[in-house]
């Protein structure tokens, strides 16, 4: 068996595009208030918003307990609608020796799909792959769409 691993999957969002990235780009402070119950706490540890090479600290909940997530965004493409995050500390790496998280958000016929790629390394055999991790993102893309569409 194989310690790599990659899981996608696709969340179809009815606003724009770009308002869904910049939210991960330039607020993500704000994420906490569009899911309030995943999402605790976006600080920023270092670096600018909007810009690659900021590291932030999410405090989040995910099967039912509190974890925490120290992140560096890795690319930024303002024109892709895409980021790329590496976990560089936290509760994700006591399962996995890496984690990588990009999302991309496109156009298509009924409004915008949010495309979420997980790349990972597995301790061992026994970690199960993240596939609950990767429903905490479809969750909070669902939560953002609903906060964007009533701001």
């Amino acid at each position: 068996m194989t310690l790599y691993g990659k899981l996608e999957t696709d969340v179809e969002i009815k606003v724009p595009a770009d308002k869904f990235h910049e939210l991960f780009s330039s607020r993500p402070h704000h994420v906490s208030r569009a899911s309030p119950h995943i999402v605790q706490a976006c600080k920023l540890h270092e670096g600018d918003y909007g810009k690659p090479g900021r590291i932030v600290i999410w405090s989040y909940v995910h099967d039912g307990k509190a974890k925490t997530a120290k992140e560096l965004i890795e690319a930024i493409d303002e024109e892709k609608n895409s980021i790329t995050f590496r976990v560089l500390e936290g509760d994700i790496l006591d399962e996995y020796k890496s984690f990588v998280v990009t999302f991309q958000v496109t156009p298509n016929d009924t409004g915008n799909v949010v495309h979420w790629t997980f790349e990972y390394e597995k301790l061992s055999e026994e970690v199960a792959h993240p596939e609950t991790l990767l429903q905490l993102a479809v969750d909070v893309s669902k939560d953002i769409e609903a906060h964007l569409i009533t701001a």
